[in-house]
């Protein structure tokens, strides 16, 4: 047994070995509850958020009036908030160095803290959002590759630290404004695929929050208008006329945009170019504002340079070119102008319109470097996202891989204890058994023994009953006479029937096994009413002169007295009329208490032929 405990003990170490203690790394500090509350209420209210952080600045400042928080974990925290709110706000981002140190700090504490715990996950969060607004300081100053740079950083970081689970809410709303931003500045250098990517990635988190309607519609209007600059036009087709389901009214500049490149599209697949220039001009006149009517102008002053009506061209794109501030379209226009008036021989205009085409000259160029730059980044980002998530299913496994071990030496463990429970049952069932086995035998001896006797007693009496009936025979009349049965009553058909199926030794009756087991035994009505008759005929007068004595004697009770005059014990007899033991027991009692003796009813009946 000291062996078996052993080897217990050892697996219940084993099992304990398995799970390696968590690493739990508090935070550095913690941030203070205004600021907390407002960057709660920044989510929502960004206004109302602004209003409430510049006061906090102006309690930090030092008697030089400058502010004093930048080294501390809310000064940095404050600078963050700063940045977002007034970006939130259109504001320009006037505390950049601040920023810059605040990424530093941010940074320095994801890379001290663990990547699981609650703490390093809410610093990780903080430092994602660094890096984004960071690369928003970047973009508004023109700066596309470190924009880019640190908005992707920003999406590593979440998603290197979060599993897909976790992101949701305010994380779910973070990644869908981060990968539109990247989506936005690969579109304005005309990398569709990339900004493809980005954009279907935008589209899975803004589903995954409450986003508006209006943000759906418009993620899903860009992919369509990537897909129509790459010539895809059924793909076009497919995502603007989703995102028009998406929205829940058509009294907005969404709709009219998405109707706008539909209508268009419909001309680029070869459909009436009447049909699309009535739509766009019913689309112009509904224009609220005059760079909503200029961008409508410029598509219409497109199909007419395409279908050659050069003077109707010219009217759209001439406006488009004077009027317009996009510097795209401006420059659009200028490269159609400069051709319709070589056609035209409007060779004064050209000039006009080259000059204003002359600083773009190398911008080709420039933007093919830029975009070589901004391709390699998301590259890397790709690699680094695929390193991220193929490292995410190495843990995954691991877990799966040492839960499984755990719950293999938990069965061990727990076969084991039953092995031995069960073993030390078994030993005791075994004991008990024998026990039992010796009590049987004990007992079938015993019925033997019994009904050995009962059987000589019975012989003794019938012999004494025959003499008696002999003489009670000379005295009484022939006429007068009855035919008395000869032979013995044990002699019976349905007597030896009963002591062949009780003294079966292929299946004897045991106490120990309930009556139920010997169904196929049981006497049924047929052969008790034999049974009695062969009772009647034997033992008549017996039964009449006890029914006289004793009124209160039942059917059932004569049954038993017809079982026990056969030299049958309780058992057996239980097992033939199909009542339970306790049940033959008691109407045992109840005989010997009408009869006023405690002897076995078979020798009172006996007694009583014999008297």
């Amino acid at each position: 047994m000291k062996r078996h405990y052993l080897i217990a003990s050892f697996l219940l170490l084993a099992l304990a070995a398995c799970h390696r203690p968590l690493r739990v790394v508090e935070p550095a500090e913690t941030p203070s509850p205004e600021l907390s509350s407002i960057d709660s209420l920044m989510w929502t209210q960004p206004d109302s958020a602004l209003m409430r952080l510049l006061p906090y600045f102006d309690t930090c400042r030092d008697v030089s009036g400058n502010v004093s928080t930048a080294e501390t974990h809310d000064g940095h925290y404050a600078n963050l908030l700063l940045a977002e709110l007034l970006y939130k706000n259109d504001y320009a981002q006037t505390n950049r160095p601040a920023l810059r140190q605040a990424v530093a700090y941010f940074d320095s504490l994801v890379q001290a803290a663990g990547k699981r715990d609650a703490s390093a996950k809410t610093v990780a969060f903080l430092d994602a959002r660094a890096h984004y607004i960071h690369g928003v300081g970047y973009y508004e100053n023109d700066s596309a590759v470190p924009a880019c740079r640190e908005y992707l950083k920003a999406l590593e970081i979440i998603e290197g630290r979060f599993e897909e689970k976790e992101m949701v809410g305010k994380k779910a709303k973070f990644m869908a404004l981060t990968y539109t931003h990247v989506e936005g500045l690969f579109s304005d250098y005309y990398l569709h695929e990339q900004a493809l990517y980005f954009g279907k990635m935008a589209l899975k988190y803004y589903r995954k929050y409450d986003a508006t309607p209006w943000h759906i519609a418009w993620i899903l209007e860009e992919m369509g208008a990537h897909y129509d600059m790459m010539d895809n036009y059924d793909s076009a087709g497919f995502y603007y006329h989703k995102s028009l389901m998406v929205l829940p009214d058509t009294n907005n500049l969404t709709f009219r945009d998405i109707a706008t490149h539909i209508a268009f599209l419909s001309y680029k697949t070869g459909k009436s170019p009447m049909t699309s220039l009535n739509r766009l001009r019913q689309l112009s006149e509904q224009s609220v504002t005059k760079k909503e009517l200029l961008s409508r102008y410029a598509i219409v002053g497109e199909i007419y340079y395409h279908e050659k009506k050069f003077d109707s061209a010219w009217v759209y794109l001439n406006r488009v070119f004077q009027e317009c501030e996009s510097i795209n379209s401006k420059k659009q226009a200028a490269e159609w102008l400069m051709e319709i008036c070589k056609i035209q021989d409007k060779l004064t205009k050209v000039f006009e319109y080259a000059d204003f085409l002359v600083p773009f000259a190398n911008l080709n160029e420039n933007h093919s470097h830029l975009k070589s730059q901004l391709t390699e980044h998301c590259n890397e980002y790709e690699q680094k996202r695929l390193e991220i998530i193929h490292q995410k299913s190495i843990e995954k496994n691991h877990k799966k891989v040492n839960r499984a071990i755990g719950l293999l030496f938990g069965i061990i463990i727990v076969v084991t204890i039953l092995y031995l429970v069960n073993n030390k049952r078994h030993q005791s069932l075994v004991i008990r058994h024998k026990d039992t086995e010796k009590l049987l035998e004990a007992e079938r001896h015993s019925h033997k023994m019994q009904q050995a006797a009962l059987a000589g007693r019975l012989k003794r009496s019938n012999s004494a009953l025959k003499v008696l009936k002999t003489t009670q025979e000379v005295t009484v009349p022939k006429d007068l006479q009855q035919q008395k049965p000869v032979g013995n009553y044990a002699d019976e058909a349905i007597c030896r029937h009963i002591l062949m199926v009780c003294n079966n030794k292929h299946n004897p009756i045991k106490s120990t096994v309930p009556v139920s087991a010997y169904t196929n035994i049981a006497l049924d009505d047929a052969q008790k009413a034999q049974l009695k008759q062969a009772a009647t005929r034997y033992y008549g007068e017996l039964f009449e002169k006890l029914k006289e004595q004793h009124p209160e004697l039942k059917d059932k009770d004569l049954l038993y007295c017809y079982l026990c005059l056969l030299g049958l014990d309780n058992v057996q007899i239980a097992v033939l009329l199909q009542h339970s033991s306790s049940t033959i027991w008691e109407r045992e009692k109840r005989l010997q208490k009408i009869f006023g003796s405690n002897d076995k009813i078979a020798i009172l009946l006996h007694g009583i032929m014999t008297n």
